[in-house]
């Protein structure tokens, strides 16, 4: 009979296998989109629909870590064998997110009805026709992918990883094709990409939402009968933390877009965001990797099994040193793989592609001991450094830009806020981990 820590690494291996092959499509997919998108909107549009992705992230974060907390409550409960509050903790979680939707796609059509829409985001009114109509229906689009999304929350939660991947990779294979199918037919405007790219992962995670708790796990389908506010309370308490993370996140990571889009041009996003692409790619590696971690630690911990937390500490190790290797191999290759990828129409400066590794190297290893924490609800000590790293970052940010005028500048500044952050998630880990103080 296999006991629970062979079971549960052997469902964690199987996982890590099938999300690497996944996101290693998905990878493709997104490598595909960049030179479809540049040839089909041309660097300008293009540029404005990179800063327009970036706001999407921004609302689609926007659940006041409600999807971490959910993830992280079913694999306690699961461990605990405790079915009924599995399905209350699923209800509160989508109720709450029904809840947040409503006002915040509110607020957002207030903003892009009533404010000088095209001043914000610095875009030439005259070479960019009904941006407040395009921004509404993706906002109104993406506000279904919001709420439907804790699908996928529930999935990780089960230690199922690899279904949530395999649902964002069909969303991103369904944008490619019907954006491919797009520009086949001549339909090259802003307007038919923002639909393909908001609409189609909705329809996609409507049809993943019902059969998941209507075949698959309809003892944990939600409903309103079964909102506990106790377990809603709970959810809110521990997902705010997350929430803040998240938050916070969005504007050190995302914003940067928007403020290329501002002081440079929106024809400056498209480099960044094609070199930001190219090394991203390490990260999501990386990321598919270790998440599988996350709540196979929950489970562990529920279980107190101590031991197989510490038992991990090789392999994250060994797989940070693989990250910092291929990032510098991808640094050395980047001019010949652009060349190959997108042409000659956008030029990238090495300079740029090294402060982009760097950057990535930075979250790398700080994701290396934060999937642990967060396996453990430990968020107290990100939250320290997080916060007053996004509160310095923006002005510092603004300050950079205007002062040595590169974007190459702005990232070796993302670079400078994330590095107390990396520093004191080392630290913590190895308080509970070598310190014993789990």
């Amino acid at each position: 009979m296999i006991n629970v820590p062979d079971k549960r690494s052997s469902l964690l291996i199987k996982n890590v296998i099938l999300s690497f092959v996944i996101k290693g499509w998905s990878a493709v997919i997104v490598l595909l989109m960049v030179p479809l998108t540049l040839k089909m909107l041309g660097i300008y549009s293009n540029g404005v629909w990179l800063t327009i992705s970036s706001v999407m992230i921004w609302m689609d974060l926007m659940d006041f870590g409600l999807g971490n907390g959910l993830r992280n409550a079913v694999a306690s409960y699961i461990a605990a064998n405790d079915i009924q509050k599995v399905r209350e903790a699923v209800s509160a979680t989508f109720i709450i997110l029904i809840g947040i939707a409503i006002p915040l796609l509110l607020i957002l059509y207030a903003t892009i009805w009533f404010l000088d829409i095209y001043n914000i985001f610095g875009v030439d009114r005259f070479k960019i026709d009904d941006f407040d109509t395009i921004l509404t229906i993706a906002v109104t689009l993406i506000s279904g992918t919001f709420i439907l999304k804790a699908t996928g929350n529930f999935y990780m939660g089960l230690q199922l990883p690899a279904v949530n991947n395999l649902i964002i990779c069909i969303g991103q294979t369904s944008v490619f094709l019907l954006t491919l199918a797009a520009y086949l037919l001549g339909s090259h405007s802003l307007m038919t990409v923002a639909i393909i790219s908001t609409g189609a992962p909705l329809c996609i995670w409507i049809i993943s939402m019902l059969y998941t708790f209507r075949f698959r796990y309809p003892q944990f389908s939600p409903a309103t009968a079964f909102f506990n506010i106790y377990i809603a309370r709970d959810l809110f308490t521990k997902g705010f933390q997350f929430f803040v993370i998240q938050i916070c996140g969005v504007v050190l990571f995302m914003s940067t877009n928007i403020i290329i889009s501002k002081i440079f041009s929106p024809a400056e996003v498209t480099p960044y965001q094609i070199a930001y692409r190219y090394f991203n790619l390490v990260l999501v590696a990386f990321t598919t990797i270790c998440m599988p971690f996350w709540n196979a630690t929950t489970d562990a911990y529920a279980r107190n099994d101590i031991q197989w937390i510490r038992r991990t500490e090789r392999k994250l190790n060994m797989l940070m040193v693989y990250g910092f290797l291929a990032l510098v191999i991808m640094v050395l290759l980047s001019n010949y793989v652009y060349s190959i990828w997108v042409g000659n129409k956008v030029n990238i400066p090495i300079q740029l592609s090294a402060s982009i590794a760097l950057y990535f190297f930075i979250l790398i290893v700080s994701l290396r001991y934060s999937v642990i924490l967060n396996g453990l609800n430990i968020l107290r000590i990100q939250l320290s450094f997080i916060v007053p790293a996004t509160i310095v970052f923006l002005p510092l940010a603004w300050f950079v830009c205007n002062t040595w005028g590169t974007v190459t500048s702005l990232v070796l500044t993302m670079c400078l806020v994330n590095t107390p952050g990396l520093i004191a998630n080392a630290w913590k880990y190895y308080q509970l981990i070598h310190m014993k103080k789990i």
